[in-house]
């Protein structure tokens, strides 16, 4: 009761099936004329990218494409696309696809208006100015970059991420539209569900940062994934499914933009950064272990997520309720056919202390984690991993 709310979004959000097509009158209404697209190869051979550039060129406004956003893009990618923007001299920015492709457009639009190099602004709250407007599209149902203040490359040489946190980061407008997610495969689907479905966990588990408001938006974005995202996998045609997906995918992004993410993001840096496993993939695999550790750090709370899982824990010592909640995502896991052991990305147990050492490094994670995880701990959720 003592705490002072605060919530942070974008200006609008535009979601719904068709909200694409709103992309070209608010582009003009925000004075666009010339409009860099940033994406990704797959993205832009799938036609989508043509969709949305014609939306555009429909309104008069000049556009060009840029799509050699890598998976988890690091300096070297997100370089290229300022350059590209710097020397066309464009007056607005568009981010389509999945994490990488809109975090990537996000940091392009404020290095046309700040001064430096990107690595000058990791770190919170470094950026000076905003960025030139920007409107972002996910054609994806997990990350929620697109109403994030964050975004995150990949640094090789570090052997890390760098993270830049700022409110310029979000977007002018967001747009969700669930039609531009039914050609996602089964894998990228069941991935970028999981990532949500982790972020909506994480946000309502956060230990100094969850709020009244948060919680709403983290528990409605539980239900929704949860009880869709096996259909929006095996069926990826079934609309209710993508935009069950799509909402909830945007609730636990406002909900991580407003809380944040703990332990299982933490976990989850060494997989990608050292084997390249997809952000998506590590997060399913390590958030029912990390869960599971955690259950006695909020054991209302993990009870509580048990039943917007869909578990009947009705009658159950709130305990066994609390550790409900893990297995209620190993089930899910195991229905979509997802790794759910080390041994299935082929990461030995002799991985394991390395790996430990550079998560339990993540101090500004693991001190917002539920529950206390030295790095003792975090080796054994590794090893219950295998």
């Amino acid at each position: 009761m003592n705490q002072i709310l605060s919530f942070r979004s974008p200006n609008l959000i535009l979601a719904g099936f068709g909200a694409a097509e709103k992309l070209g009158p608010e582009a003009k209404a925000l004075g666009a004329k010339s409009a860099l697209l940033v994406t990704d190869k797959g993205v832009a051979d799938s036609g989508i990218a043509d969709t949305i550039k014609n939306i555009l060129v429909k309104e008069g406004i000049g556009v060009e494409v840029f799509s050699q956003v890598k998976p988890e893009p690091d300096l070297e990618c997100q370089d290229a696309c300022i350059a590209a923007a710097r020397q066309g001299k464009y007056d607005f920015i568009v981010g389509l696809g999945g994490g990488s492709a809109m975090d990537v457009a996000a940091v392009t639009a404020i290095m046309l208006t700040n001064p430096g190099k990107v690595t000058d602004y990791v770190g919170a709250d470094l950026i000076k100015k905003p960025g030139i407007p920007t409107v972002l599209l996910p054609t994806t149902a997990g990350t929620g970059a697109e109403v994030t203040p964050n975004a995150v490359l990949s640094d090789p040489a570090a052997k890390g991420k760098k993270v830049l946190i700022s409110p310029y980061i979000l977007p002018r407008i967001a747009i969700i539209d669930p039609y531009l997610h039914v050609s996602m495969p089964p894998s990228v689907t069941s991935a970028s569900g999981m990532d949500a479905l982790a972020h909506a966990v994480e946000s309502f588990t956060h230990f100094t940062k969850a709020t009244v408001i948060t919680d709403v938006f983290a528990k409605e974005a539980m239900v929704m994934i949860s009880r869709s995202i096996r259909t929006a996998v095996a069926k990826g045609e079934n609309l209710e499914a993508r935009y069950d997906m799509a909402i909830g995918s945007l609730f636990a992004g406002i909900a991580l933009a407003n809380a944040g993410v703990n332990g299982v993001h933490a976990l989850s840096y060494p997989l990608g950064v050292e084997y390249h496993v997809p952000h998506g993939v590590a997060n399913g695999l390590l958030l029912p272990y990390v869960m599971e550790f955690n259950a006695i750090g909020n054991i209302p709370k993990f009870a509580e997520i048990a039943r917007c899982l869909g578990e009947d824990v009705e009658g159950l010592p709130l305990v066994e309720q609390a550790y409900a909640a893990a297995e209620a995502v190993k089930a899910i896991l195991k229905d979509m056919k997802m790794a759910h052991s080390l041994t299935d990305l082929k990461i030995s147990a002799d991985a394991i202390p390395a790996m430990a050492k550079a998560a339990a490094s993540n101090t500004r994670l693991l001190s917002v984690n539920p529950r206390a995880m030295t790095a003792a701990d975090v080796e054994g959720i590794y090893r219950n991993c295998l």
